[in-house]
């Protein structure tokens, strides 16, 4: 089966605006909204308009890219039962988020993705934003972690109106921690730079060419995993209905840990 590349053939998040009202308009008041008719939608509109240009070549170098990186991690992110790694990350705003802070007053839904440049990852905040005031409603929070550098996550909140908390792994070693990080080859690289237009440098610092596999954690308040999605398919994300279904167990009275 082909792999899909490391990294969107789309680089346009301006697309994505008219996908999450569609959303919102069709969410309703207490509706979860979907990631996948998000994302179809999505790709329905972009095949009217096309993609980047890329030959043979390009293709051949994204693929490949897939394809180790599908070897390398063929089960990526931390499984469901582990103790979620703590650690101390800056926010949008520069300031200082610990995560056994944040756990202490309730579960937190914690989602990696590659950064602002990536349309999938926008679909995926933004039905998260969508999805906030259930998610909330179970006394819980969301945090994103992305390797991208605080300004760039600011610009995100400020353009996209997100309320949780963007925080910046730029040590890389969060991503590290949960199973999750790799290495953009040098090859793929030039291929993002000459011919996508993306220059990764721009987004995370120079000398990081690093990338997350998008993952989705469920945390319960005593740090403990309790529902996992980890994908190098970069188009599939965890369901806010997944997510949900997660927090109402852990809000049963047999749940186990609590």
């Amino acid at each position: 089966m082909q792999r899909l590349p490391l990294i969107s053939i789309s680089l346009i998040s301006a697309f994505l605006p008219w996908a999450s009202a569609a959303q919102e308009t069709a969410a309703g008041a207490t509706a979860l909204p979907s990631y996948q008719q998000a994302l179809e939608d999505f790709q329905a509109e972009r095949a009217k308009t096309g993609g980047p240009k890329l030959d043979a070549a390009d293709r051949a170098v994204m693929e490949r890219a897939a394809d180790d990186l599908a070897a390398a991690m063929p089960d990526p992110g931390l499984p469901v039962g582990a103790q979620a790694p703590d650690f101390r990350l800056p926010n949008a705003f520069g300031e200082p988020m610990q995560l056994s802070d944040l756990l202490a007053n309730g579960p937190v839904v914690l989602t990696f993705y590659r950064g602002a440049w990536c349309p999938y990852c926008n679909l995926e905040l933004r039905t998260l934003r969508q999805a906030l005031p259930q998610i909330e409603a179970q006394g819980a929070a969301v945090v994103a972690v992305t390797p991208q550098l605080p300004n760039k996550s600011r610009e995100q909140i400020e353009d996209d109106g997100y309320s949780f908390e963007v925080l910046s792994d730029l040590d890389d070693r969060v991503m590290q921690a949960y199973d999750l990080f790799f290495e953009v080859p040098e090859e793929l690289d030039t291929v993002y730079k000459n011919r996508l237009g993306l220059d990764l440098a721009e987004f995370n610092g120079p000398d990081r060419a690093v990338l997350p596999v998008p993952a989705t954690f469920v945390i319960d308040g005593n740090g403990v995993i309790r529902a996992a999605f980890a994908e190098v398919d970069y188009r599939k994300r965890m369901e806010p209905t997944a997510i949900i279904a997660a927090l109402n167990a852990l809000n049963t009275p047999d749940s186990a840990g609590r």
